[in-house]
Parts: structure tokens; sequence; C-alpha cells
């Protein structure tokens, strides 16, 4: 990294206007928060005069505690939001509601919405620093960044790897942001999945498209698996989750025949669907890692924007 690098950016919205370098130095600083984790007292007091609040319109368990436990080991006090015990069930916008936060005296809102761009709306609406939780089908940069922080960490490298991201691709958010990180780092990206779940000019991004997965399988390094997001569907897109395992599952057999790649998932699994149990449960699956590498890098995150002045 370059001694006269600075990170400048006030909110993580998106990996679009992240630079190579910008993503090189969050994942440098989730090293540091990685070792950190591995002390017999995991706590630094890093944020230890901020207020953060947790404004999630829809549901999750992983991405909302592990922002949560980040913001805790680091000092912060924490805020959590959620819409269905809020004044939003009485009819209360977007706006008005992170407004009304703001007026509070806040510091920093990781927000997740249903609606694309809802982080950038609150961005132009408030002084806080946003971080983006997930918007909709768009984009979760978190989730990206500790998906290239686990290849990197497994692999050495990223530059020069091949990656297929496999299954929902038209409804993943995860998809998006892994698309433009992956692209900047240097790696070579395919995706594949059933064609009524594969976008149209998806090949823009700068990936190239498969529907076939045993050749992918013997091309990768990595295999993310994603997600059937049957909330996000209007149903019809294939048959059932019997065939699209069968066409599209990642399968103990698979592990004979392709003995190189290595497995990812961003979570929840639906076993039986996207991976056997054999396959999620295999040595060749990094997804519990995943897991903790997203507290390590939500935490880089959450220093880096809070102005990074002390460890």
């Amino acid at each position: 990294m370059d001694e006269t690098y600075v990170f400048s950016h006030r909110h993580l919205l998106g990996l679009k206007d992240y630079s190579c370098e910008d993503i090189l130095h969050v994942l440098e600083q989730a090293e540091k928060f990685l070792e950190i984790l591995n002390r017999p007292i995991p706590k630094v007091p890093t944020l230890r005069d901020k207020t953060i609040v947790n404004l999630f319109y829809e549901d999750s368990t992983r991405t909302r505690i592990s922002f949560e436990l980040a913001q805790k080991r680091m000092g912060a006090d924490v805020v959590n939001f959620s819409s269905s015990s809020s004044s939003v069930q009485k009819g209360e916008s977007l706006k008005d509601t992170i407004r009304n936060i703001e007026s509070m005296k806040i510091d920093m809102v990781v927000v997740r919405h249903k609606s694309p761009g809802a982080a950038h709306f609150i961005s132009r609406c408030v002084d806080a620093a946003i971080l983006n939780a997930g918007d909709g089908a768009h984009e979760h940069p978190t989730q990206a960044l500790l998906d290239m922080f686990s290849i990197r960490q497994k692999m050495g490298r990223l530059t020069g790897l091949k990656i297929v991201i496999i299954g929902d691709i038209t409804h993943s958010r995860v998809v998006r942001s892994n698309i433009i990180g992956l692209n900047r780092l240097g790696v070579e990206v395919r995706v594949c999945g059933p064609r009524t779940m594969m976008p149209l000019f998806i090949e823009e991004l700068g990936v190239t498209v498969s529907y076939n997965l045993e050749e992918c399988l013997e091309w990768c390094d990595m295999a993310m698996a994603l997600r059937i997001q049957m909330e996000r569907q209007g149903g019809g897109l294939f048959p059932s989750q019997r065939e699209y395992h069968e066409r599209f599952g990642i399968k103990k057999r698979h592990l004979l025949q392709f003995p190189k790649f290595t497995i990812m998932h961003p979570g929840p699994i639906n076993r039986g669907v996207e991976l056997e149990s054999e396959v999620a449960d295999s040595p060749r699956a990094i997804i519990l890692n995943q897991v903790t590498n997203g507290l390590a890098v939500r935490m880089a995150v959450l220093y880096l924007l809070s102005g990074g002045k002390r460890v």
C-alpha cells in the first residue's frame, strides 16, 4: 500500500465508489481486528464515545448480530431499531424516522432495507455516517468484504483466482457487491444458475455466464453458493427445490469428482437445496470462517468510518 494513501470515505453505501486500494485497506485493518478477536479479552475502546443505531427494516440474524457484537466489542453505545415495533407501523416515513433518530445525537447508522438505494437516500437526509447492511437486491458491501477477506485468508491471495457464484443471481445483493469487489482485485468471476434467475446483460458487470455446474466446479478455485431467496421471487422460476438441487446443488460426489475447489456460502443455508449437508459440513467449506471474519471486517469498517483515530 502506498504510504501516501488516505482512506477518505465517510459512508459505506456500496463498493462501487471504493477503489482497489480502498478495499485492500479495509482488509488490512480487518487483519488487525481479527488478532484482537483472538485475544483472551477481545475488546478495544475504539468507539467508546460513539452512538450507533442499527436500523433494520428487514429480518436478519447473522448481519445484525455481527454488527452489534462488533460495535459492543469496540465500546460503542448501541441502539437497535426494529420497524415492526416502531412508528413505521403508524405510517411514519423513512425520512422522518431517520431525522428523528439523528436529533437524538447519534454518530453512525447501520441500515438494512427492502428498497434498493435506501442507504443512499438516508445519507442525504442526515449527517451521520451510514453503513449499508443490505438494500433490497442491490448491494451488501460488508458481506462482499468478508467474503474477499475469507478468500484471501484461505488462498493467500486474490489476484488471479477463479471464482464461480452459483444460484439466484437476479435476487442476490451479495453477488453484485462481490462482482464489483472481486473484479477490482483481479479475480476472474463466473456466474452459474437457472436461466430464469440470470439477469439480462449480467456480462456487462465483467463476468461470464454458465449454465453447467460441473463445468464451473472443474474450472474454479472457489465456489460460492447463494441462498434461493423465495421471499423475493414471484414464483415459477424453477419447477421445484428438488429439481434445482439436482441441477445446481453442490453434492458430496462433486467433492470427489473435483478435488480442487473450496466451498463458500453467505448463509443461511438451505440444506439439501444449495448444498448437501455433507458438503456444508465438509473440511473444504469455509462457511463458519466467513462468519468469524465478518465480525473482524465490520469492526474494521466501523473503525475507518469513525475516523480511525485510535485502536
